[in-house]
């Protein structure tokens, strides 16, 4: 099982960037996926991007895909997400996870996903 804890969030204005980091702790396969997924006040869960712990392996919902860009740092085992040109529709709580099965079983919330706590980004108009 892995542990895993956001940090990050803040207020900011649209048009802006913010960068949220995830420390991972605990046993980090080269097998698991880690990513962000995100919710909104009176919406559902949904994902964001996500990175394989070990080869050069990546995926983005469409809603971010050319803002936002997913990192990792394996020695220190962390999980970067640079969000810029950030919009209102992006304030939501946003949620480290991370899955054995890799990044699409992690995109699909598959047995075996850990979470975080959560952190709370507010973009401003």
């Amino acid at each position: 099982q892995v542990q895993l804890v956001e940090s990050g969030g803040v207020l900011v204005q649209a048009g802006g960037s913010l960068r949220l980091s995830c420390t991972a702790s605990g046993r980090t396969a080269n097998t698991y996926g880690v990513g962000w997924f995100r919710q909104a006040p009176g919406k559902e869960r949904e994902f964001v991007a996500a990175i394989s712990w070990s080869v050069y392996s990546l995926t983005y919902a469409d809603s971010v895909k050319g803002r936002f860009t997913i990192s990792r740092d394996n020695a220190k085992k962390m999980v970067y997400l640079q969000m810029n040109s950030l919009k209102p529709e992006d304030t939501a709580v946003y949620y480290c996870a991370a899955n054995p099965g890799g990044i699409y079983m992690l995109r699909d919330i598959s047995a075996g996903t850990s979470w975080g706590q959560g952190t709370q980004v507010t973009v401003s108009s």
